[in-house]
């Protein structure tokens, strides 16, 4: 039924499209992890990092996009967004270093025994869990884009004022991203990923 729906919401050029790029997501990998370092066909783990980048910012353009172009609704509060779902899954990359990084803590992150944490925070729990981090990755920005928007579209908040309040919600999570006592890194984030799901998909 829904498939049904959506197939018959997009022509066939924007099914070919997805189709292709579903195909490519598939194959970037397989030829990474598959295929011998001396084929032709081999692709680096430089090249496959540099495609989940450029993926990463066409989702975001593509986001900017629908509210902007479509809607008329200017928001330039997008990188709270998109950096709530960056945070979410950068934190299970996290919780798999384990005893590889450079303190060799089986739970905590370098940051924290770095800062002295004396244990993770609660909201870390789970994110060892890809299935986990993977549904936080759309629940927590979604939750925040409907809070938001509740209180925002209930007021009529409309034109520049929109854009500025988005805006100032942007740099208020910055800041607050920003400081130590946060548990998310500081102004340095989350750094020195290992792998993700498999230890040869790096």
């Amino acid at each position: 039924m829904i498939a049904g729906l959506v197939s018959g919401a997009l022509d066939r050029g924007a099914l070919a499209f997805l189709a292709t790029l579903a195909a490519i997501g598939i194959l970037v990998p397989v030829l990474n992890l598959l295929v011998p370092a001396t084929s032709p066909f081999y692709l680096s783990s430089y090249f496959v990092a540099l495609f989940g980048k450029y993926l990463c910012f066409a989702i975001l353009a593509l986001s900017i996009d629908l509210i902007w172009g479509y809607c008329g609704i200017l928001s330039l509060g997008h990188g709270a967004f998109f950096a709530l779902g960056g945070y979410a899954m950068g934190m299970y990359l996290m919780r798999q270093i384990g005893t590889r990084g450079v303190y060799a803590h089986p739970v905590l992150p370098d940051f924290m025994v770095f800062l002295n944490w004396p244990e993770l925070p609660i909201y870390w729990y789970g994110f060892q869990h890809f299935a986990y981090a993977a549904f936080m990755v759309l629940f927590v920005p979604g939750l925040l884009a409907f809070v938001f928007g509740w209180f925002a579209f209930r007021s009529r908040v409309t034109g520049v004022y929109l854009s500025i309040i988005t805006q100032a919600m942007t740099f208020a999570l910055m800041l607050g991203f920003f400081r130590n006592n946060f548990g998310f890194g500081g102004n340095n984030g989350l750094t020195d990923f290992k792998d993700i799901l498999f230890p040869r998909l790096r």
